[in-house]
């Protein structure tokens, strides 16, 4: 199916994105929540007490019961009642990270990733059986969570991957840190270095 090599040296890689300086982690955790908050749907709601149903009746008179006064038990201090300053569905949880940011983040991580992550391919070829990419996956001993990068998804691979737990196929221009980092292996095709280096370096020329 592939032909692989040993896991990739970091001379054999683009030092510019594959051996930059990693001061501290900073940057990265930065990225990592960023992806996590852009990924995050507003999809919890409470409703208020204007809309909580009942309520319409005074629980007891004004004066002479010697209670505290209340015109609805459908206020918030009450059981049942509505909740003040929950969420409305309309929140905005997303963090802003520069382009520039992102990049070296990227660089970053997949830094992190060359110490003993990565392996490098020639090629994945499949006719789509995802037997295959299992026969593979044995053969490299990839048994926890796999990164497959490649410059181009094709509808076998994606065929083939799709039902393989603990894998997870990105094409190289969709790199981003939470994946890279969430891997325990990162499979890369010969093909997919160039176009990672063009796009994470492309400005910096």
């Amino acid at each position: 199916m592939a032909e692989t090599t040993k896991p990739a040296a970091k001379t054999a890689l683009p030092n510019e994105v594959f051996n930059v300086e990693v001061t501290n982690h900073e940057l990265l955790k930065l990225a990592y929540d960023s992806y996590l908050a852009n990924s995050r749907q507003a999809s919890a709601t409470t409703l208020q007490r204007g809309e909580v149903r009942g309520g319409g009746k005074k629980p007891w008179k004004q004066k002479g019961t010697g209670r505290a006064r209340f015109g609805s038990s459908r206020n918030p201090i009450w059981r049942g009642g509505g909740i003040v300053f929950g969420p409305r569905g309309n929140e905005n949880y997303t963090k802003r990270l520069s382009t520039t940011s992102k990049r070296v983040a990227i660089k970053q991580a997949l830094t992190v990733a060359n110490e003993s992550k990565l392996i490098i391919v020639k090629d994945i070829k499949t006719t789509g059986k995802t037997s295959e990419v299992v026969k593979f996956l044995d053969e490299n001993k990839l048994v926890r969570k796999t990164l497959i990068v490649v410059d181009e998804k094709t509808p076998e691979l994606i065929r083939a991957t799709n039902n393989i737990q603990n894998v997870l196929l990105i094409r190289a221009s969709y790199l981003n840190v939470y994946h890279i980092l969430n891997a325990h292996h990162i499979v890369l095709s010969t093909a997919s270095i160039p176009v990672i280096k063009n796009w994470l370096v492309k400005e910096e020329a």
